[in-house]
């Protein structure tokens, strides 16, 4: 079992960047094996994939709406995942959470066991 923690919300202009934090705690298995995701969702909609990153750190992928823009990155030395996120918009305003996944590959809300409380972002026009 995982504990996620998410820090670095807040209200930024448009333009503006963020980098979010999802610290983890894992006591009965190592970090490095999970696999982690960034998941956001806005007032009123479904929660939807941002980014995803491997145990490893090696690989990463993003939902088309952030490529360019955003960067997830893991210090398994730390156990912490960030979210490195640039050039912001404001239909980039959601609660961010972060989750976990033993099960591999995967950008389906529905494979993730473990998530985060969350944290506000909010962009400003």
């Amino acid at each position: 079992q995982v504990q996620l923690v998410e820090s670095g919300g807040g209200l930024v202009q448009a333009g503006g960047s963020l980098n979010l934090s999802c610290a983890a705690s894992s006591p009965g298995r190592t970090f490095s094996t999970y696999t982690v995701a960034w998941f956001r969702q806005a007032p009123g909609k479904e929660r939807e994939f941002v980014a995803i990153i491997s145990w490893s750190g090696t690989r990463t992928y993003y939902a088309d709406s952030v490529k360019g823009r955003f960067t997830i990155s893991r210090d398994n030395g730390k156990n912490t995942v960030y979210l490195q996120m640039n050039d912001l918009k404001p239909e980039d305003t959601a609660v961010y959470s972060c989750a976990a996944s033993v099960r591999g590959w995967n950008t389906m809300v529905s494979s993730y066991d473990y998530w985060g409380q969350g944290t506000q972002v909010t962009v400003s026009s």
